[in-house]
Order: structure tokens, then C-alpha cells, then sequence
């Protein structure tokens, strides 16, 4: 399965979170205009640039004029993320993840985890950001877990409920739509959380730590 990291123009990561992605078979780098710039601090070369241009310095163009393909998109109907999401699809990628796109613009945050529904149903869609590890769900999923691990639940509908097993604080049936009610900090009681998600899409945070250092990622 192709899967691609997509680093865009926020709060980069460390280097050793893109080497252990790389690791996990995350091995093309796509940069989302600017994103490109923490590459080159994190001495990384991207497979590919995609944006408008409009917040990558001309010394790091420059820099990687000829080691990068780059991919200049001037329309103003999407954003460089969904640029890049839109060439991985059409290059038959099923699965990335997103790094840089939360940081001191809380708009660019907000636009960044609704883009993870927008594409749902065209490409598998993770956000890392610093120590959180964010996926979206529908349907039946099985999550394996550890004893106590703490897992956060967002709905975002009304219409979206949710039945959980193995969680501390179960879910019976109920929606947790957006600024009305939400699990958050619940916890896991053994090795394995079963969610049955029906009428939408909901959100689950986890530790990224964690999950790197048990390999649920």
C-alpha cells in the first residue's frame, strides 16, 4: 500500500518522528508549499513541493532546485494541504499523514482537521502534532490499546452515535456533537477498545509516544 507523509508550513515535527513514519513504509515526502522550508532546517528532501508559492522562501526554491520536483497550483479554491492530497490521490496513495498543520494559526488548524472528513472516503488521513495522534472513524473498528492508555472521542454530528466496548466510561448509544458533549481523557481497560460508530464520523486522539513505542503505528 503507497503511503506518503505530507508536511506542511506549522509547527514542524522532530526528525525522528518523519524517520520512524519513513520506517513504517511512509517513504515519499510531499511538501506543502512553506512546509518545505522546515524540511530543509530538518535537512529532508522532499519528492515533491506543491503550493502556490506564496510562503516558501526563494533560498530554500533555490536549495532544492535541483534535488525536488515542484508542482506550482495558483488556484485559490483549495489550500497547498488539499493540493497535496489531491496529487496523492491521483497518484494512488491510500494513506498519509499530516505534519505541520496545527501551530499559532488556529484557522489553519480548524481547516486542516475538517479536510481529514472532506477526503474520508478518498484517502486514509492522520494528523501528528507534537504528542497527539488524531484518526477519524466510521463504521465498526477494533483499536488495539494498552491498560489505562487515555483515548479522546469527538463526534461532530448529532446525527453520529456511538457504542463503545472496553472503555471506562462506556458509550451507549449516544452522540457527541461539536461544543455540546464529548469523551474526552477516557480509558482504556485492557488490550483492545471495539467502537461502533453509525450516522457520521467521529474523531479519536491518542499519544503518539505511545502508540510508536507498543507499534500500533
Amino acid at each position: 500500500m503507497k503511503k506518503c507523509i505530507i508536511l506542511a508550513n506549522g509547527k514542524p515535527p522532530s526528525k525522528s518522528v518523519i524517520e520512524y513514519l519513513k520506517n513504517k513504509n511512509f517513504n515519499y515526502l510531499i511538501c506543502a508549499d512553506g512546509g518545505a522550508n522546515s524540511a530543509k532546517r530538518l535537512n529532508l528532501i522532499p519528492d515533491i513541493i506543491i503550493g502556490d508559492f506564496d510562503s516558501i522562501n526563494e533560498s530554500t526554491l533555490n536549495y532544492f532546485k535541483n534535488k525536488s520536483k515542484k508542482l506550482k497550483l495558483k488556484r485559490q479554491n483549495d489550500t497547498d494541504v488539499e493540493k497535496c492530497l489531491k496529487f496523492a490521490i491521483r497518484n494512488k496513495f491510500k494513506e498519509a499523514v499530516l505534519l505541520g498543520v496545527t501551530g499559532d494559526r488556529l484557522d489553519h488548524t480548524f481547516c486542516n482537521l475538517g479536510i481529514v472528513l472532506k477526503f474520508y472516503n478518498l484517502i486514509s488521513i492522520k494528523i501528528i502534532a507534537e504528542s497527539s495522534y488524531l484518526s477519524a472513524y466510521s463504521g465498526y473498528n477494533e483499536l488495539d490499546t494498552i491498560r489505562d492508555e487515555t483515548i479522546s472521542i469527538y463526534g461532530l454530528s448529532p446525527k453520529t452515535k456511538i457504542i463503545s466496548e472496553g472503555l471506562k466510561y462506556p458509550l451507549r448509544n449516544i452522540p457527541l456533537p461539536f461544543g455540546e458533549k464529548e469523551s474526552t481523557s477516557n480509558i482504556a481497560l485492557s488490550d483492545k477498545v471495539k467502537l461502533k460508530v453509525k450516522g457520521g464520523k467521529i474523531f479519536v486522539i491518542r499519544d503518539f509516544k505511545l502508540l510508536m513505542k507498543n507499534g500500533f503505528i
